[in-house]
């Protein structure tokens, strides 16, 4: 044991848990953390805004499993970090946002940018702890890093008074987190089995977080085996081979109608690692509350949850990854019965997914679209915040690896940009495109320049159509005619990426748009791509005069 100061102690538990990178916006209540950075070895990413920030270390623990770290000061860094530690908490992402706090004696006075972190971000996170005594450092973090990443992962916060970091102590060296997993029982899996092997119309659903490249190819090897259904969770698309025979489409927003009747008619449903919620349910209509028609198989490690909001008539507490791994002794029968229907149900999904040909004004998404998917790597990233542009993503896209989409399953606008920095600085070799729309790309607009700073080359496709457009869909079906508070002004894209040192291009028709791909692609710059998109344009299937005229007709 050494004396250390608090700010040196949480640098080294940091490194000791194998941390490589922090993003941060700096603040004078935790400069001696700042200051034990400065010959650490870990790499910080300096961001422009808080929310940014904590949406990068959202988007490394989404990529890679491990917690992301994220650096705030108090009061308004704290705040501004709060949309993302939501994200980070709907979405089961394991990561730690460490906020710098008032001394300890000026606690409870209303000091400068004081906010009472525990009361005021329970909601926010799985722990939110304050460290009072500079000793407990190593205690502190182990515990954090246990708790993001155990049962359902999710993000920890950590309060630093500022006279703590400078105490100076002697504490333990800190060792690294142990991971807490959780595996199925043998009589588990044997009643599974047995439910697969009398069930006719059986459909399995992956989502949530935990999940490995073993896990992906494991639960891929099963379903061919036993020429299954799949289908994957809302904005968790890449659990799955869009191209695998038993690939059956995405269980989210705008569901494929008959994916949807597959799911409400199935005999037997496994839900791996998803708990289901508002979005993938659709508005729980999918699966009946508190007691399901279809028999269900729940696999999700957090216990909590299961039973929480479906009676499952086998649940079990496992990660996914275990689950999988579980699976691989099963003989599987000769001819399924069920194998005809899963064919029938890529080749749903195949039609589904192909994109629409035309459509209202000089852009059309289906040909852009189309383009992309013949033009990049399997390995590409995409990243996207919320809006009905992601539409042409998630429904268009067939995502065919693992740790290739960063996207929030809570909704959340602004998240694209700083999730394609984070991904580009953590696989550099490899191509990230962020879709935005207009409105998505402003609230967090400002991390290209973190793009600039680090050299990170990614291509923003910014599609804008001068409103909140999923908004003004609602508001065309609820109030046709009536608009209010839609509308957006906007800058020219294109010379915003210029004025910052990057690529700027614009698109108004269609066949502009692959040269001006391939030019944002060969100039090596952070790029942005906008696209001018008609507002009629709001849904691949109906326009924004299409849904207020069917809303008018009752």
């Amino acid at each position: 044991m050494t004396k250390k100061t608090g700010g040196e102690l949480i640098v080294e538990a940091l490194k000791a848990n194998g941390v490589k990178r922090v993003s941060c916006v700096p603040g004078e209540s935790y400069l001696a953390v700042l200051d034990a950075l400065y010959e650490s070895g870990i790499e910080t990413l300096v961001c422009r805004q808080e929310g940014g920030a904590a949406m990068m270390a959202d988007c490394w623990g989404r990529l890679t499993g491990e917690p992301g770290i994220c650096m705030v000061t108090r009061g308004p860094g704290a705040t501004n970090a709060s949309a993302g530690l939501h994200i980070a908490r709907q979405d089961s992402i394991p990561m730690i946002l460490f906020i710098g706090q008032v001394a300890r004696d000026m606690r409870e006075r209303e000091a400068f940018q004081e906010v009472e972190y525990r009361r005021a971000l329970t909601e926010y996170a799985k722990w939110v702890g304050e460290i009072d005594d500079a000793r407990r450092i190593p205690e502190f973090v182990t515990r954090a890093f246990a708790v993001a990443t155990s049962g359902r992962p999710g993000p920890v916060v950590l309060s630093l008074p500022e006279d703590m970091l400078t105490d100076i102590v002697e504490a333990p060296a800190a060792l690294p987190y142990t991971a807490v997993e959780s595996h199925p029982g043998r009589s588990q899996i044997a009643a599974f089995e047995t439910l697969l092997r009398n069930a006719e119309r059986p459909m399995f659903i992956l989502g949530g977080t935990r999940w490995t490249d073993e896990a992906i190819a494991g639960i891929q090897d099963f379903a061919s085996r036993f020429k299954l259904p799949v289908g994957c969770s809302f904005r968790r698309q890449m659990l799955f081979d869009h191209m695998h025979p038993s690939y059956a489409g995405d269980v989210g927003i705008g569901i494929n109608p008959s994916l949807a009747k597959e799911i409400k008619e199935a005999d037997l449903l496994v839900l791996i690692g998803s708990r289901m919620s508002e979005m993938p349910s659709s508005s729980y209509t999918l699966i009946d509350i508190p007691y399901p028609k279809q028999k269900l198989v729940h696999v999700f490690p957090d216990p909590g949850e299961l039973g929480r909001m479906y009676r499952p008539d086998l649940a079990i507490c496992s990660g996914p990854a275990e689950f999988v791994e579980a699976l691989k002794d099963l003989e599987a029968p000769a001819a399924p019965i069920w194998a005809e229907r899963k064919s029938a149900m890529h080749d749903a999904y195949l039609r589904w997914s192909t994109p629409p040909k035309s459509g209202p004004g000089d852009v059309q998404m289906g040909p852009v679209m189309e383009w992309i998917e013949a033009n990049t790597a399997d390995d590409t990233i995409f990243t996207n915040g919320a809006g009905n542009y992601a539409t042409w993503v998630h429904r268009f896209h067939r995502f065919r690896k693992f740790r290739t989409q960063a996207a929030p399953t809570s909704g959340s606008m602004g998240y694209g940009l700083p999730a394609a920095v984070a991904a580009k600085q953590l696989y550099p070799e490899r191509e990230v495109v962020c879709f935005a729309g207009d409105g998505c790309f402003m609230m967090h607009g400002q991390e290209f320049a973190t793009a600039m700073r680090y050299n990170l080359p990614i291509i923003v496709i910014v599609i804008n159509n001068g409103i909140y457009g999923t908004i003004r869909m609602h508001q065309e079906r609820e109030y046709p005619g009536r608009v209010s508070a839609t509308g957006l002004t906007n800058p020219d894209f294109a010379d915003l990426a210029r004025a910052y040192g990057g690529h700027g291009e614009t698109v108004g028709k269609t066949e502009e748009f692959a040269d001006a791909f391939q030019r944002a692609r060969a100039s090596g710059k952070p790029s942005i791509i906008e696209i001018k998109l008609d507002p009629e344009a709001i849904t691949p299937a109906r326009t924004l005069s299409e849904i207020a005229a069917a809303s008018r007709n009752g």
